[in-house]
């Protein structure tokens, strides 16, 4: 599958670096040329190549994965009608957040009552949109090994058969998706402020049967 990242930053570093590995080809791009990003793509690996925003959204899904005070400008001019488009943007107010020692962002968006991802939807008007890969600091999942934790992403979207395809592409790198339903009440639970929001979830690897 083809993989387009809007956004040059950490969650294209960390997460597409996941997708590589399972055998995913990725187009990132910036708000800058392609041409800025040629040692990005060459340290994450030979199916990652820089390309336009034009070229990442031709991709068969695009994540978001700018800076949220970026997000609006990064949707702008491009037909999304019908494309599958992931939210993994976290609606911190400073770019790039405040963090603490840990790496969770300390700074909280003054959203108003508002659902991030259904502004997202508003600006990306036409996108197939499902809210993902935003409950967590990026280092938290840089296992990049064959023992890397399942650790648990929470998905959320409007339509069911994007949410299904980022699910099983969840699945397929490694991930362990929990599906919290629509964007109006998924989105909320684990947007910035949200209860489910900087929870480090994962599960546990038995390696043999418990005992009673």
């Amino acid at each position: 599958m083809r993989i387009g990242f809007i956004g040059a930053g950490n969650i294209a570093k960390v997460f597409g670096k996941h997708l590589l590995l399972a055998g995913h080809d990725l187009v990132i791009s910036n708000s800058r040329s392609p041409e800025t990003l040629t040692e990005f793509v060459k340290e994450l690996g030979p199916n990652a190549k820089a390309g336009t925003k034009d070229e990442a959204v031709d991709c068969d899904i695009i994540i978001l994965a700018t800076h949220w005070t970026q997000a609006k400008v990064a949707l702008e001019n491009v037909s999304w009608h019908g494309k599958i488009l992931v939210d993994a943007v976290n609606a911190h107010d400073a770019s790039p957040p405040e963090t603490s020692s840990d790496g969770v962002a300390k700074s909280i968006a003054a959203l108003n009552g508002k659902i991030s991802s259904l502004m997202i939807a508003e600006w990306a008007s036409g996108a197939r949109l499902v809210k993902a890969i935003s409950n967590m600091p990026m280092a938290w999942i840089s296992d990049f090994s064959d023992q890397k934790p399942k650790t648990v992403m929470f998905v959320a979207g409007d339509d069911q058969v994007a949410k299904g395809l980022v699910i099983s592409l969840m699945r397929d790198i490694g991930f362990e998706p929990v599906d919290l339903g629509s964007l109006a009440v998924g989105g909320a639970v684990f947007q910035v402020g949200g209860p489910l929001s900087g929870l480090d979830l994962r599960l546990i690897r038995r390696t043999r049967p418990p005992t009673y």
